[in-house]
């Protein structure tokens, strides 16, 4: 009977009840999440013509689920009144498609299943899933045009059925590591954008080589203090190709956006700094850069003094910050390696965490894969979960696989052994996976020449770190990149590779639970108990809230069919299913 139950589960069969669970989020704090700590009744909508009615099968906790339960309303992903329209969190989701609205019968049927990317975007605005729109802690959806017809089409992507849920759901921030690494930055001035050049005392001579001229130009161009020689070719350049100048001399830095005011625009696509400017003035000019800018520092002389620098919009905005000490500006946008370096070495900071595990698996899969990797973390506990579950993996790929506390030898103790380990050259990459401005600036200051520096902890925007910026624009030629969330190439070429096998999403679960386990789960998040991810099963009925270590006492016929290692396993799902989806029926 249980593989009965199972089957028709797979197909999307049966009666739909009239009513279902939810975990509504009213505002700020744990106490807002449901009633009374528990999840609510509400009525289970039909679709409109419109529309399709999803089932909930998986869904994966994340970090950034806990950032909404304690912004609350002042999250600024949530636009409406959180007690008139409650938040539904649940970005990592997996669906199976059991109604169809008739304007949707050719496109959509019962028993398809999908993967949801959660980034939305409709009409120019982003509408998130788990945020703006009801994600995966409730058992069913309605999805209608916001989803469906998108401003990058369809946000449902196929899933094959033979792969798993928990497979399925944890390709979304499985896609958000892959797109850590494919950041697209641009290599030269934008076309079609404004573009500040701003000079400070003592600038030298320069020239632009490349992205103003008759194929490509920035449709308006600010000068403020800028040298007599290239204010003069660029008035020329501009004057050929109808590109209004505008001149701005004379600004102190606690005057710089009255350029953009002067420029009409809100900020800029491109600001290039000449020469040695202070620390004030670079601060003060980068806050103009608009999301998906660049900021090229271009100096023969070193700058006097570290800078203020907002990493968190590094981090959300995807800014390029580019330098050369050159008189070509065109070699600030130099293209740099965003991925791993084969046989370097690389430090993953924060890395005991649910996504640490993820990146170090993937840095451990590749075929390209480092010569050394350095695990940090503030937690020793933590951290021997790392080297347990890593490190035989790492001895037969032939990796040297280091792990680090800061509860062991304190956080400059970490950076001091860092330098050790490479002989005071410093790493080839590091990622920071830990939201600590104090650990972005140690990890800063020991990358090797030509060293990337990869912001991927949700540092809020305004989170400023004091930064010696000549290694950006001499020759060490240092870069900071930064990526927030995923798009669909990157969720498509995931779920690619976990059908292939290439990669295996669902070895990141460390603990499972029903729906009604979610509060619980989402509180042993927000207290770091969890080395990987938690994963609801929703329609699981009374399934508690249970890690995988605890599987052998508690479900031992589950635990029979987890994977070498302990790991979460397609086989290991369905014998759960079978026992908790038969519990429904009773």
């Amino acid at each position: 009977m249980s593989d009965d139950i199972l089957d028709r589960y797979r197909r999307g069969e049966g009666p739909l009840p009239a009513t279902q669970m939810v975990w509504p989020l009213y505002g700020a704090g744990f106490e807002s999440l449901g009633q009374d700590g528990q999840p609510v009744q509400t009525p289970l909508w039909p679709c409109g013509p419109d529309e399709i009615l999803v089932r909930h099968d998986a869904v994966g906790l994340c970090f950034s689920d806990l950032k909404v339960i304690r912004a609350g309303q002042s999250h600024p992903r949530i636009y409406d009144d959180m007690r008139a329209k409650p938040v539904i969190l649940g970005h990592e989701l997996a669906v199976t498609v059991v109604a169809v609205g008739e304007n949707r019968r050719q496109r959509f049927h019962v028993g398809e299943r999908y993967v949801v990317q959660a980034d939305v975007y409709y009409q120019g605005r982003n509408l998130a899933v788990g945020y703006a729109l009801p994600g995966g802690l409730e058992q069913y959806s309605v999805m209608g045009r916001e989803v469906l017809d998108g401003d990058e089409g369809c946000y449902l992507l196929p899933v094959d059925p033979a792969q798993g849920y928990a497979e399925a759901a944890l390709a979304e921030p499985w896609a958000c590591v892959e797109a850590a690494y494919s950041i697209d930055y641009r290599s030269h001035v934008k076309a079609g954008g404004a573009a500040w050049f701003v000079g400070a005392p003592g600038a030298g001579d320069f020239l632009l080589t490349q992205g103003f001229d008759e194929h490509a130009h920035p449709r308006s161009i600010v000068l403020t203090n800028v040298p007599a020689c290239l204010a003069a070719g660029l008035r020329e350049q501009a004057s050929t190709l109808g590109v209004p100048v505008v001149e701005a001399d004379g600004l102190a830095p606690e005057r710089y956006a009255e350029a953009a005011a002067l420029a009409g625009v809100p900020a800029f696509d491109d600001i290039l700094l000449l020469g040695p400017h202070s620390a004030a003035s670079l601060a003060s000019a980068m806050a103009l850069v608009a999301p998906g800018g660049a900021v090229i520092l271009a100096s023969s002389d070193p700058y006097p003094e570290p800078a203020l620098v907002d990493i968190g919009r590094l981090h959300y905005d995807r800014i390029l910050l580019g330098g050369t000490a050159g008189p070509d500006l065109a070699e600030g946008y130099r293209p740099f390696a965003r991925e791993l370096p084969r046989g370097g070495t690389v430090w993953f900071v924060g890395a005991s965490g649910p996504m640490g595990h993820m990146h170090l698996q993937r840095a451990l899969q590749r075929s390209e894969r480092p010569a050394r990797i350095i695990a940090s973390g503030r937690r020793a506990a933590r951290l021997n979960v790392v080297e347990r579950r890593y490190r035989t993996l790492a001895r037969r790929l032939g990796v040297e696989l280091v792990c680090l506390s800061e509860e062991t030898l304190g956080a400059d103790g970490v950076a001091a052994h860092v330098g050790r380990l490479t002989g005071g050259r410093g790493v080839e990459y590091c990622v920071v996976l830990a939201p600590d401005a104090g650990v972005v600036a140690r990890a800063y200051e020991w990358l090797a020449p030509g060293g990337v520096l990869n912001l991927f902890a949700g540092l809020n925007r305004g989170t400023k770190v004091a930064l010696d910026l000549n290694p950006l624009r001499d020759g060490r030629q240092l870069r900071i990149i930064g990526s927030s969330g995923s798009r669909i190439e990157d969720l498509q070429q995931v779920l690619e590779k976990a059908r292939t096998r290439a990669l295996a999403p669902e070895q990141a679960t460390v603990a499972v639970t029903g729906l009604e386990g979610a509060r619980q789960a989402l509180q042993g998040v927000a207290e770091g108990r969890y080395p990987g991810k938690v994963v609801v099963y929703p329609h699981a009925k009374g399934l508690p809230l249970t890690t995988l270590s605890e599987m052998p006492a508690r479900m031992p016929a589950v635990a029979a069919c987890l994977g070498e290692g302990g790991v979460w396993t397609k086989e290991a799902e369905e014998e759960l299913l079978r026992e908790y989806l038969g519990m429904r029926e009773t």
